[in-house]
């Protein structure tokens, strides 16, 4: 019989058990909504899936799989094992079986290699499916490129290596259908961007050779699925929004922990660390038979809590239980990965601590709960986490757990922004021209620019290509424009990155690369004293020379973390548009330049969360030409805010962090991705003025998000601040950690006053 409400597992069926849930939403059962194969579909497809129990598509495959087929680019854009694999794997193997080739695209190579398994264990005729990317041998790549007619790589592959080399993949781009997308909605800011500029330069590609391939995107459910699609594609797309698989009642938890004894900076109360929760909550579940995978941001993150578990199963006596909790992050060898994965997947493991490495690309079925350790960055990854429970049919549990941060604190206590709304819609701007400069330079070195490009990279590509001649990287000749150099221009775009010089991150003791980081990036990150994780491994950083582009390390296992803290000025260099309220206030999007410095760097303790204590650091100031969202009050609201004792400095200052920690909710950014300021009077308005600005180059798209849901986006702050149950302020509110003048002034009153100032009779 069918359950109206899912059945919560062993303790949590007790409501006094965990007096910290501050919400319990409970998700129906949803059976499926089956279709039916297409007339066109491969009988041997069929039959191989009917062989593993696959006898009918569901709804939403057999539609985008007949869009597709009909030449519409189209993305899929539904809930985590829906099958969204199947509904692009239809019409690829028809493509194949009649002589075509498909180019399968993913941001992780653990993705690639799961499709490429399952494909391979298919065991199609005539499908010749193979990876290409940096894994790949010499002798293999030479193969994939004569022989492969389902081609498995990723974006950095197709910018540095198919692309520049697209005469060697004639055939292949000569028979081009099909371009897979898959997790389309990983490719969001800098990243997203970049990504963007790289399909237009295959679409230009592909052109060259007579190819016209359809997109095929599959992303987890987004607002405004068809929309981001076709910016990230240049092509106007149907979105597949409707998800007929069937769905487990699932019930979803929303935890706050409570504020302890600790205190932080100025006193402020320092509360229980989503970690230790989880580490609490995990045991407990554990103990009750329950089969459970926690996410948590950080690989330290995942140490902790997989340690602190072990131990607390130990004290109470369960050392059996002890060895069937696990950690899963980054920098295991390959088969230690299979081998936790597999354990889960058998019931071996009870528990399993990982980062978003599991969020998507593996295959992980059978779990009965899912524990969510601090907001993942997005609503989206939020249901992807979720929706690794209940893959057996049956009821499953999903717990967000709040950390010390104003948009936790802001979810924790408004449900209906989770349970009510649609997910973010993906934010990106290709046409960045720090980003779109480099790959110009790239497709002209693939294939001269002529006029006729223009519509394809955008509006503003004369422009950018006058640019490019200027500094001499481009030649303007009477047949388009030209790539100058010897070097390989895809080398002027780094894809995952920020752009300009990178520093190399050196083990002092082995002599051994680590890695690298952007030089912006470097001084928050790598500054002497900073703890950098690598590979799951920690090391204190000793040095960081600037000049050198070297930051040296030695392995370490502190028991703090390190925020970086800065100081920054801004001004405004153009406004693109703004907007007046009828409180008077008005709210401008515009390009800014912004002076920054890295002055010091806080430890804090990786168990409580709580201040170890501050450091000074002396580094250069660095110049950031980039896009900001900023308001301002009018003369009269100053006035009555003066009146009513208003600390006008540190009521906007608290405004500003509380905003920064609010934008994530409506733009596919992570606070990181942004910065801000904050004045009485700032020398450019004239007014009081709180600034909220891309921390990228050029700027991201974040901003432009938060200009046009102002409205939203700050009676969000005002409500994150006004539920925190703080009196002064705290991290879940109105405190930053990486605030240059050490969280003063701040004043939580006069926050909330100002924001009522500027939103009175704006609508809300």
């Amino acid at each position: 019989m069918r359950r109206s409400e899912p059945v919560l597992p062993g303790v949590w069926r007790d409501n006094t058990r965990y007096p910290q849930v501050t919400h319990i939403e409970h998700v129906a059962r949803n059976d499926g909504v089956s279709g039916e194969w297409p007339g066109w579909t491969t009988s041997h497809l069929v039959e191989r899936l009917a062989d593993r129990g696959i006898t009918e598509p569901w709804s939403h495959q057999a539609e985008a799989a007949d869009l597709a087929r009909s030449g519409r680019d189209v993305i899929i854009a539904t809930g985590t094992a829906s099958g969204k694999s199947l509904a692009f794997l239809m019409p690829a193997v028809e493509a194949v079986d009649a002589g075509g080739t498909v180019l399968y695209l993913s941001p992780a190579k653990a993705l690639a290699q799961d499709q490429l398994r399952w494909i391979s264990d298919l065991d199609l005729p005539g499908m010749r499916a193979a990876v290409y990317d940096g894994d790949t041998s010499p002798e293999e790549r030479s193969w994939v490129r004569e022989h492969g007619n389902y081609v498995l790589t990723n974006p950095d592959m197709l910018h540095h290596g198919i692309l520049p080399r697209h005469g060697a993949w004639s055939r292949f781009l000569r028979r081009l259908r099909y371009v897979v997308i898959d997790e389309a909605h990983r490719y969001r800011g800098v990243f997203g961007s970049h990504v963007a500029q790289i399909l237009r330069r295959l679409r230009r590609v592909c052109a060259r050779y007579g190819s016209a391939p359809v997109f095929v995107l599959a992303s987890a459910t987004s607002g405004s699925p068809a929309e981001s699609a076709g910016r990230l594609t240049g092509v106007p797309v149907i979105a597949v929004s409707e998800d007929g698989s069937p769905r487990p009642g699932m019930s979803v938890a929303l935890v706050e922990p409570e504020l302890t004894d600790l205190t932080g900076e100025h006193g402020a109360p320092v509360r229980r660390t989503a970690p230790s929760q989880a580490a609490e909550m995990l045991v407990d579940l554990v103990r009750d038979g329950v089969r459970t995978l926690v996410f948590v941001r950080s690989r330290q993150g995942a140490e902790v809590i997989a340690l602190s578990a072990q131990r607390m199963l130990s004290e109470r006596g369960d050392d059996a239980l002890a060895e069937r909790v696990a950690a899963y992050r980054g920098g295991y060898l390959a088969s230690e990965r299979r081998r936790l994965e597999e354990g889960l997947r058998s019931g071996e493991l009870l528990g399993l601590v990982s980062t978003n490495a599991l969020e998507l690309g593996v295959d992980i079925s059978g779990l009965d709960a899912v524990l969510i350790a601090g907001w993942p960055g997005t609503l989206a990854s939020l249901w992807q986490q979720a929706g690794r429970a209940g893959r057996r049919g049956k009821d499953a549990l999903a717990v967000f757990i709040a950390r010390d941060d104003p948009l936790d604190t802001y979810l924790a206590h408004h449900p209906e922004a989770i349970f009510g709304r649609s997910v973010e819609a993906t934010v990106l701007d290709p046409e960045n021209p720090h980003i779109m400069g480099p790959h110009l330079c790239a497709a002209a070195q693939e294939l001269p620019i002529t006029k006729d490009d223009f519509d394809l990279f955008g509006e503003a590509t004369e422009e950018r290509l006058e640019e490019l001649v200027a500094r001499g990287l481009l030649r303007k000749r009477p047949r388009g424009w030209f790539w100058t150099s010897n070097e390989r221009a895809s080398d002027l775009a780094d894809i995952r990155g920020s752009g300009g010089s990178r520093i190399q991150i050196v083990d002092t003791g082995s002599g051994q690369l680590l890695g690298e980081v952007d030089e912006p990036a470097a001084h928050g990150t790598v500054h002497p004293g900073a703890v950098y994780l690598h590979q799951g491994s920690t090391y204190l950083v000793d040095e960081l020379d600037l000049d050198e582009g070297v930051a040296l390390v030695h392995p370490a296992e502190p028991p703090y973390s390190t925020w970086a803290r800065d100081t920054t000025d801004i001004t405004v260099r153009s406004v693109l548009r703004e907007q007046e309220w009828p409180s008077g206030a008005t709210v401008y999007f515009g390009e800014v330049q912004v002076l920054r410095r890295v002055v010091g760097f806080l430890k804090r303790d990786v168990r409580t969360g709580s201040v170890l204590g501050e450091h000074p650091l002396e580094l250069p100031e660095r110049t950031l030409n980039t896009r900001a969202v900023w308001w301002t009050l009018p003369a009269e609201g100053e006035a009555r805010l003066r009146a009513q004792d208003v600390g006008l400095l540190g009521a906007a200052h608290a405004a500003e962090h509380a905003a920064i920690g609010l934008l994530p909710l409506l733009a596919t950014c992570d606070r990181w991705d942004i910065g801000g300021v904050s004045t009485a009077v700032h020398g450019d308005t004239g007014r009081l003025t709180v600034f909220v600005y891309d921390g990228h180059e050029g700027g991201a798209g974040f901003a432009e998000r938060g200009y046009s849901a102002a409205r939203e986006w700050l009676s969000a702050t005002r409500a994150a601040i006004a539920d925190c149950e703080c009196e002064q302020g705290c991290p879940s509110c109105i405190q930053s950690p990486k605030c240059g003048t050490g969280n003063e002034p701040l004043n939580k009153a006069g926050a909330l006053r100002l924001l009522d100032e500027v939103l009175e009779g704006s609508g809300n």
